[in-house]
């Protein structure tokens, strides 16, 4: 196992087409599930907090003394359980894409100047990948965290609003480092199925409900403003 001090191109560059929806997404989640004592029957798939129920699937576990990373679907303890089915599908993925993170059994994130701020991406790049309503991180033991995505219905997905959209296109733009805001502009719109148009100094998109977002950027392709306009105007 080769420790690394960044992720591969292909992680980041997936990663950044989901980041604007993913963290409204985790908004969402959070609002979702509250906060309180948890237990978890792996067995049944089924997650509880603070009274709430949930279904869930594994995607891999965090050893803090080692500073590495588990995928479910190489854990022994799991085998093929169905309880593992999202980092089953987080493999396949990662082969079709040529992710090494996806596919190497055991993740080093030592090398990371942050390795628990470097695991939260991974999992927030698998959430972005299944297209998952969230993810949860526990602490399942003194030296290990557990990570799950929810597989559950009834889990509310975040929709775009003309309200809240320049917080949320600029909070994803400036979740990973080195990141193109016109990917992960043109990410969200994509996620939504909003018919959206590229001209070279700006991506517009038409809302629910009528008006038009017009995202402007600057010339080294940062996002300089966000205009916008009812059918009307």
């Amino acid at each position: 196992m080769n420790a690394t001090t960044s992720f591969s191109d292909p992680f980041l560059r997936l990663t950044e087409r989901h980041a604007a929806w993913g963290a409204q997404q985790l908004e969402a989640f959070t609002e979702f599930m509250p906060a309180g004592p948890w237990t978890a029957d792996l067995d049944q798939r089924l997650y509880r907090q603070a009274g709430r129920d949930l279904r869930i699937s594994v995607l891999g576990s965090f050893d803090i003394s080692e500073e590495s990373w588990l995928w479910g679907w190489a854990n022994p303890g799991f085998g093929q359980s169905p309880v593992v089915g999202a980092a089953n599908e987080i493999r396949r993925l990662g082969e079709a894409h040529g992710i090494r993170e996806f596919t190497t059994d055991l993740v080093d994130l030592s090398a990371f100047d942050d390795p628990g701020f470097a695991v939260e991406t991974l999992a927030f790049g698998a959430m972005g990948a299944l297209g998952a309503a969230g993810y949860l991180g526990v602490q399942a033991s003194p030296e290990g965290r557990l990570y799950m995505v929810p597989d559950d219905p009834r889990v509310p997905r975040a929709v775009p609003d003309g309200i809240t959209l320049p917080r949320v296109l600029l909070t994803g733009a400036n979740l990973l480092a080195g990141s193109s805001a016109r990917t992960v502009v043109s990410g969200y719109f994509g996620h939504h199925g909003l018919t959206q148009r590229q001209e070279a100094d700006r991506v517009s998109a038409d809302l629910p409900g009528g008006a038009t977002a017009h995202v402007l950027f600057d010339n080294v392709g940062r996002i300089a403003s966000i205009e916008m306009k009812n059918v009307s105007g």
